[in-house]
């Protein structure tokens, strides 16, 4: 329920049973009403932030309404209406005649989930600016919830006793249920073998925050800071926050078949006698990043075809795909291996 005060959770959802299943990097869409479907994928599209996907609009539908559309099963006590919960105060701010009938109205499906992906994507920005730690995800759908203010209230992940577990339970149900959600998109994943088996693996993981020191072979985890990394905002951002930094969603990727260790720098000196040239890479090869070039290592990716790369960035960002020519400085790539 998009309602006026607010609250945050965090919550990381780590199946490697779930993972080995999904083929894709969770950025597509499955199990919505067909009338749902293109207004979700338009919603997502016109939101530059990362953390928005098709499946987190979805699971936050489903927790609202279940996708209902009818005045009578889509009418909270609290005054909230239509398939997106708007209370009227809230609607008058995020609410525009999105499919262009002449009525802009939260009980008709485009405008209502445009709207919903508005303030979704308008509370990321705010969670990611904000400082607090966590993941910006569950800070947003707090947000929407119940308010940013109880999200500035708490500066964080607020106690259950806050509006008799309300929020609280809300943010975790729809981070628990994103899986039911997700289907193709991010990246389309062919042939079978160790590198393309990991990078499906890793795939899944799109959109789980970075953290300094965080995760390993049994999943995401919270990290530390040493004095240089880790901050966020002056604080330390990875004592807080729940997921990989880039070596270990490289470790978490390859595990168990490919025990590689820790750090980039030992990932490259174990997989350095199987070096590949740019022009011969294959989805789920290791790219490693040093100052200048040489030196010591400071970053690892994985090559996900099409000249793209899935890495976890640094802090403050999530696990994503970019251009390999923009995941780092050019002039810093150092060389190329195969697992």
């Amino acid at each position: 329920m998009a309602a006026s005060i607010g609250l945050v959770v965090m919550v990381i959802i780590d199946s490697d049973a779930a993972a080995a299943e999904m083929a894709d990097g969770g950025g597509g869409l499955r199990g919505v009403p067909a009338e749902f479907r293109p207004w979700i994928l338009k919603a997502d599209a016109a939101c530059p932030e990362p953390e928005m996907t098709p499946a987190l609009l979805a699971s936050q539908l489903w927790a609202e309404s279940k996708f209902k559309t009818s005045r009578k099963e889509a009418t909270s006590g609290a005054g909230a209406q239509g398939p997106a919960q708007f209370i009227p105060d809230t609607w008058a701010t995020w609410g525009v005649d999105s499919d262009g009938n002449g009525v802009t109205s939260p009980w008709d499906i485009g405008d209502a989930v445009m709207a919903q992906g508005r303030m979704m994507c308008s509370l990321l920005k705010q969670a990611k600016a904000s400082g607090y730690g966590g993941d910006p995800r569950a800070l947003a759908l707090a947000g929407y919830n119940a308010g940013w203010g109880a999200v500035e209230q708490y500066r964080g992940v607020p106690p259950k006793s806050f509006a008799n577990g309300e929020t609280y339970g809300y943010v975790v149900e729809i981070l628990a249920d994103l899986p039911r959600f997700q289907g193709p998109g991010l990246l389309e994943i062919s042939g079978s073998g160790t590198g393309p088996d990991a990078l499906r693996k890793a795939s899944t993981r799109a959109g789980t925050p970075y953290s300094w020191g965080g995760g390993g072979p049994d999943g995401p985890s919270t990290g530390f800071c040493d004095g240089v990394n880790g901050y966020l905002n002056g604080k330390c951002s990875a004592s807080v926050t729940v997921g990989f930094d880039c070596s270990s969603l490289v470790q978490y990727a390859y595990w168990p078949k490919t025990q590689l260790p820790r750090v980039a720098a030992e990932q490259y000196g174990a997989t350095s006698n199987r070096a590949v040239s740019r022009d011969a890479l294959k989805p789920g090869d290791l790219l490693f990043w040093s100052h200048g070039g040489s030196g010591s290592i400071y970053h690892v990716a994985i090559y996900a075809g099409d000249g793209q790369v899935l890495h976890a960035p640094r802090t403050g960002r999530v696990v994503e795909v970019q251009p390999l020519d923009r995941a780092m400085p050019a002039r810093d790539f150092f060389a190329a291996t195969r697992p």
